[in-house]
């Protein structure tokens, strides 16, 4: 039977790049074939997994530029069964693809939030004077755009392939080395293992030196922390939840003993996994 994976469709988006890129892995290591499921938000990748329609998902965690896709924690904090099995790093070029013969005379563009932010400078310097509109996804931006000569889509050069769209300027993205981490997610429990650990938790009370404590968990025990990020808890104005990625390049006993004392400056603890980071390159990406 073919493993089912979630992913935001439709074809052509980054996402499912990174998915079929997954894919391609797991046919190396032997798995089992694999089946893409297509979904029409990033809300309803998840979902999809955590009720059981599908067995993994793809989804996009942070962006180089713009930093973190904040549904993504605020979503694996309520639906805390999810357990991220691997990482997938890909690299992401913009382009501007659009039926009409120049970039003059446009007056709306449209793509994915993170996409029009990661190319924000581009297009201020560019285009100052388009009404930017925001899509599902980068590929939705193509159907929006497929019989008005008077707008333009952000999206890969891949879905300019896919969907024969001319592309007007390439690599718009404000930074050349923009980049997104995908997280592979399923309901499978993961062993704390692989080259680094995300893990969220809560604070009692917002006093001074609450998170302090916490964090000096880690620091008297050599423990590299790769990303801190907090989000709303959506119960109190000024009350956070925190959100921290671990770099196991320490003492494994470390780990267990820095996650064992955590537990005693916290109010609830979450380990969302264990588990290995892939990065791809351009060259591997145009073969897909």
């Amino acid at each position: 039977m073919a493993i089912s994976i979630a992913h935001l469709g439709p074809t052509g988006t980054n996402a499912e790049t990174a998915t079929l890129a997954y894919q391609r892995w797991l046919e190396q290591q032997g798995e089992t074939k694999s089946l893409l499921c297509p979904y029409p938000t990033i809300a309803q990748t998840l979902y999809a997994v955590a009720y059981g329609e599908t067995q993994q998902a793809v989804v996009p965690v942070e962006n180089s530029t713009e930093g973190t896709v904040a549904i993504i924690l605020d979503s694996l904090w309520q639906l805390d069964k999810l357990k991220i099995q691997q990482e997938l790093v890909l690299p992401i070029s913009h382009a501007l693809l659009s039926r009409r013969k120049s970039p003059k005379g446009l007056r709306k563009v449209y793509s994915h939030p993170q996409a029009l932010a990661q190319c924000q400078h581009w297009l201020e310097q560019n285009l100052p004077s388009v009404s930017l509109i925001p899509t599902n996804s980068t590929t939705e931006a193509l159907h929006q755009i497929a019989l008005d000569l008077t707008s333009a889509a952000i999206a890969s050069p891949r879905a300019a392939k896919l969907y024969n769209f001319p592309i007007l300027v390439n690599d718009i993205n404000d930074y050349p080395d923009n980049c997104t981490r995908f997280w592979i997610l399923e309901l499978t429990p993961t062993s704390i293992e692989g080259s680094r650990i995300s893990l969220g938790f809560s604070v009692s009370n917002n006093v001074p030196g609450t998170l302090v404590k916490p964090l000096e968990v880690f620091a008297k025990r050599g423990i590299n922390l790769s990303r801190i990020e907090s989000r709303p808890t959506k119960r109190s104005l000024g009350e956070y939840l925190f959100f921290i990625d671990i770099e196991i390049d320490s003492e494994f006993n470390f780990i267990e003993e820095a996650l064992a004392e955590l537990r005693i400056y916290t109010e609830t603890l979450k380990i969302f996994g264990g588990y290995r980071v892939f990065s791809l390159k351009t060259i591997d990406i145009a073969q897909l």
